[in-house]
C-alpha cells in the first residue's frame, strides 16, 4: 500500500491494538525509513475531529525531545486518520522484561528516569501521554529510552467523554489511573501512575493488576492497594508507592520530582547481553550523552 504517492507500506503490521495499527514504511521522497500509524475511532469518518487532531498534531510537533519520536506527517488516507515517525530500532520494555524477566533495580530506575525526563518535556507543553505502558517504552540499543505513541495525546477530555459514552476504552485498563477510569480525565499525574503500574512490573516481572475482563481491573485500579515489591531497596518501595497512590495530589509533584528521586538507584548499570552495544564497540548516542551528563552536573 502506498500513501500519498510517498510512503509505502510493509504488507504486515508491526503491532496493532484497539486505537489502530502501526506499520513499517518507507519514504520513498527523502529515502528514509519510518513508521505509519493508522488511528481508528468508532463512528468512522468525522471531519471536526480530523480536524481538531490535526491542530493538535501541530502542537506534538512542538515536542522536540531525544526520547521521543519526531513527527514528520500527519493526514488522512482512505478516510484514516495516520502519523508519519521516525522508526525507532530497538526492544519494548514488555519483550525486554518478557525475555530477561525482572530487570536489576538500576535498569528499572535508568528507563523510568528516561521516561520522566520525556515525560518532563511533554508536560511543559501541556501533553499528557495517556497510555503510557510497557510497549509504549522502547530500549534502543545504545541504552536510551524512547517514549512511543503520544496519539492519545491529542485526545482532550470531551473526546474521551465522547468515546467513553460509545464503548470505546481510551487507554490501557492495566496502567490508566483510578482518576482516568472514574472520569475520563487525564493529567500529568495520571502518567505517573501509568509510570509506577511500569516500574513495578518491571521490578517484578508480572503486571499488578491482572483480571478477566477489563472491568475487573478498572475495580482493582479504583481500589486495591499495589503489594510492595520484594528484593528492592525500602526507599524504592516507597517512591512505587507514592506514585500508585490513588488520589493524584499524594503521588509525586511532577516529572522532574520522580525524574530526582530515582537518580539514586540508576547507578551501576550492569550489561544486558543481546540487548545493548556492548561497550568495545563505540555508540555515538553513548558518545553523546556522556559529554551532554558533564554539562552543569
Amino acid at each position: 500500500m502506498v500513501i500519498g504517492d510517498r510512503y509505502v507500506l510493509d504488507d504486515l503490521p508491526l503491532g496493532q491494538g484497539g486505537m489502530g495499527a502501526v506499520y513499517g514504511g518507507h519514504d520513498r521522497r527523502l529515502d528514509r525509513k519510518v513508521a505509519v500509524k493508522f488511528l481508528r475511532f468508532p463512528g468512522g469518518h468525522d471531519e471536526e475531529l480530523e480536524q481538531r487532531f490535526m491542530r493538535e498534531a501541530r502542537i506534538l510537533a512542538r515536542l522536540e525531545h531525544a526520547g521521543a519520536p519526531i513527527l514528520y506527517d500527519f493526514g488522512t488516507f482512505d478516510r484514516r486518520l495516520f502519523q508519519v515517525m521516525q522508526f525507532i530500532d530497538g526492544v519494548t520494555v514488555a519483550d525486554l522484561v518478557s525475555e530477561h524477566g525482572p530487570l536489576p533495580v538500576p535498569w528499572a530506575a535508568a528507563i523510568a528516569a528516561q521516561a520522566c525526563a520525556v515525560l518532563s518535556a511533554a508536560h511543559a507543553l501541556s501533553i499528557c501521554h495517556r497510555d503510557l505502558k510497557p510497549t509504549n517504552l522502547m530500549l534502543c540499543p545504545d541504552g536510551s529510552v524512547k517514549v512511543l505513541d503520544f496519539g492519545l495525546a491529542m485526545l482532550r477530555e470531551a473526546d474521551v467523554a465522547q468515546f467513553t459514552r460509545i464503548g470505546q476504552i481510551l487507554g490501557t485498563p492495566a496502567y490508566m489511573s483510578p482518576e482516568q477510569i472514574q472520569s475520563g480525565v487525564a493529567s500529568p499525574r495520571s502518567d505517573l501512575y501509568a509510570l509506577g503500574c511500569v516500574l513495578h512490573e518491571m521490578l517484578t516481572g508480572q503486571q499488578l493488576f491482572v483480571g478477566p475482563t477489563e472491568y475487573a481491573v478498572f475495580e482493582k485500579q479504583v481500589n486495591e492497594r499495589p503489594p510492595g515489591v520484594t528484593g528492592v531497596p525500602e526507599e524504592l518501595n516507597r517512591l512505587i508507592a507514592d506514585l500508585l497512590e490513588k488520589q493524584p495530589e499524594n503521588r509525586p509533584a511532577d516529572a522532574n520530582t520522580l525524574y530526582e528521586r530515582l537518580q539514586p538507584f540508576a547507578v551501576d548499570l550492569p550489561m544486558l547481553p543481546g540487548f545493548l552495544t556492548p561497550p568495545s564497540v563505540p555508540s555515538p548516542g553513548r558518545m553523546y550523552a556522556r559529554m551532554v551528563g558533564r554539562v552543569l552536573p
